[in-house]
């Protein structure tokens, strides 16, 4: 995770013991108490089983809609004929990606291609993200391609979590781009946050004012923000196996918001 700074050590509750969004399916309890999504606890043992740190990028887009996350639409495919069938449910223009335990930099295997506007423009792109694959590693594990929903162009921020080896699990926001690149503009506040700890992680940024509605644009949603914020800070105390996460880009909207990426890895 870039630009590591000192957290803030968060004095209030956390949010609430429900989601502020509510996740897609029931929780139940383990054996030590703590809540356990269906889902997420799923993923999370079968990658331990099978000697993954580095979780894919559906189970973790599948975690965070759990969770409450909002992420673009998505379906996994695993041939020309699936990636067709769920661009059409999920509607043009469509992005695919590579789906590999064994490819985690997708950009730099060429296994990504954006703005597919028609079905042939998908199947063209599925042959070719195989063929860059096996180009880039010959023996890598292909579980399939990621269909999703091309998000519309919103602000873009990032949140993040680290597990700290002094303040334990830590929740990061910032802006894209330059901003968290080169000017190193981001917050950290340790888990578990409260409302006014996330609200106050957004509106303490030096870059806030493009958030705000600057030069007459729309403000982005900032109760939605804090309110991933706050999920992202719940998730990490369910599941203190999760050493880092990484959610980027997150499109802020005026009303609402949609993680394009996500990566989630364990200890």
């Amino acid at each position: 995770m870039a630009c590591k700074q000192r957290p803030q050590q968060s004095k209030q509750a956390i949010c609430s013991e429900q989601f502020l969004n509510p996740p897609i399916s029931t929780t139940y309890h383990n054996a030590d108490g703590r809540i356990s999504m269906n889902q997420t606890t799923k993923i999370i043992n079968q990658a331990k089983q099978e000697g993954r740190k580095a979780l894919l990028e559906t189970e973790s887009k599948t975690i965070c809609a759990e969770y409450g996350i909002t992420v673009n639409k998505f379906n996994l495919a695993t041939n020309e004929k699936e990636a067709v069938e769920q661009a059409e449910k999920i509607g043009y223009p469509i992005v695919l990606k590579i789906v590999s335990p064994d490819i985690l930099h997708k950009s730099d295997a060429g296994g990504v291609k954006v703005n597919l506007k028609t079905a042939a423009d998908v199947e063209a792109a599925y042959k070719t993200i195989l063929e860059n694959a096996k180009k880039y590693k010959a023996d890598a594990k292909i579980v399939g391609v990621i269909v999703q929903e091309m998000a519309p162009q919103g602000t873009e921020v990032i949140v993040g979590a680290v597990k700290d080896p002094q303040f334990g699990q830590t929740v990061m926001f910032g802006l894209g781009g330059i901003f968290v690149e080169l000017l190193k503009d981001v917050n950290f506040r340790v888990a578990p946050l409260a409302i006014t700890d996330a609200k106050e992680m957004i509106t303490q940024l030096k870059a806030f004012p493009l958030l705000n509605g600057y030069r007459g644009s729309k403000p982005a949603d900032i109760e939605a923000l804090a309110e991933i914020l706050c999920n992202v800070s719940k998730l990490i105390l369910d599941y203190p196996e999760i050493s880092e996460l990484d959610l980027n880009p997150v499109m802020a909207y005026p009303q609402g918001t949609k993680t394009v990426d996500a990566r989630i890895i364990l200890e």
